[in-house]
């Protein structure tokens, strides 16, 4: 299994709505991308203010093997959401990793 994790770092001017809107989109790809055991994701609520450094939704994906990861990137689902996100995204974070 692989774990694989994100954090977004969005633009000062996205509405609750929309990462509510980015929130639902990426908590559908469980059941629209093959390779998917678990997942989570969320909207930032820390109280560690002085880490957050702007980013604000956050993604945890376990993909059954490496194959699955590999491809999830270029799967028509994910690459549809990172186009929606074209203007909104400041920075992102990406770290894959064996699941031990």
């Amino acid at each position: 299994m692989y774990e694989h994790l994100v954090l977004f770092k969005l633009g000062t001017n996205i509405t609750p709505i929309k990462k509510q809107e980015l929130l639902d989109t990426l908590l559908s790809f469980r059941d629209r991308i093959p390779g998917i055991s678990d997942m989570s994701a969320g909207i930032n609520v820390t109280e560690e203010t002085e880490n957050i450094h702007g980013y604000t939704l956050g993604l945890r994906v376990t993909f059954d093997n490496l194959e699955s990861l590999r491809s999830y990137g270029p799967h028509p689902v994910h690459q549809e959401f990172i186009k929606s996100l074209d203007g909104l995204l400041e920075n992102v974070i990406v770290a894959d990793y064996p699941k031990v």
